[in-house]
């Protein structure tokens, strides 16, 4: 499966805001866009005006890899959006916040969505009862998530606790986290999606 190899640093640079890909380090003096806040490469540091396509492309671009996410999956997510009844650009953030990996990192069981991603991957969850190692799984509402009783042992989720621990967890979930788990209890709104982006221009980008 493709996926970005590249130092996750640089895509928050040139995005112009924090993507919160590196857990602990995007909150500290070590932050890249805090210390270098322009875009990487030998002219990063010039400002370009950008034309009508060149703010719709970093709108999508910032949603893309906000959550981590290929462009032939993203415009999956769209067609979907666009089928659904409703505001295809809200329908579009709902898709990808329902989506396995992000809910556990909502929950707080992985200090990135990549380490979640990675997690589910590897088979660290069950949804509903059953395990399922589908990132790219869309929660609905009522569908439980917790960690396996035999990953529970794992020092890894006690070294994620303490970095998580204090972390506001959104109003759609429920989380235990005594006993690893959570349950989806509503649909996200756009006012619960922390992304700082303007959904609109994505879908006038893809409506060409």
């Amino acid at each position: 499966m493709a996926r970005y190899t590249d130092a996750s640093c640089k895509l928050c640079r040139r995005e112009g805001m924090k993507l919160f890909l590196k857990g602990e380090r995007c909150y500290s003096n070590k932050c890249a866009i805090a210390r270098r806040p322009y875009a990487p490469g030998q002219h990063g540091a010039q400002k370009k005006k950008l034309s009508e396509y060149g703010v719709q492309l970093r709108e999508k671009q910032k949603a893309k890899r906000f959550y981590g996410i290929l462009e032939s999956q993203f415009r999956k997510y769209f067609e979907m959006a666009n089928r659904k009844k409703g505001v295809t650009g809200e329908n579009l953030l709902q898709l990808l916040e329902s989506r396995l990996d992000n809910v556990v990192y909502r929950m707080g069981f992985g200090t990135t969505r990549a380490e979640a991603r990675q997690l589910v991957t590897h088979g660290h969850f069950d949804v509903n009862g059953k395990r399922l190692n589908i990132p790219s799984y869309l929660v609905k509402v009522g569908d439980t998530i917790s960690v396996r009783e035999d990953s529970k042992k794992s020092p890894r989720f006690k070294e994620i606790l303490e970095v998580t621990g204090s972390k506001v967890v959104p109003k759609w979930l429920e989380v235990d986290q005594e006993n690893l788990k959570g349950k989806v209890v509503a649909l996200p709104s756009r006012e619960d999606i922390d992304l700082n982006v303007q959904e609109h221009l994505i879908v006038e980008l893809y409506s060409k």
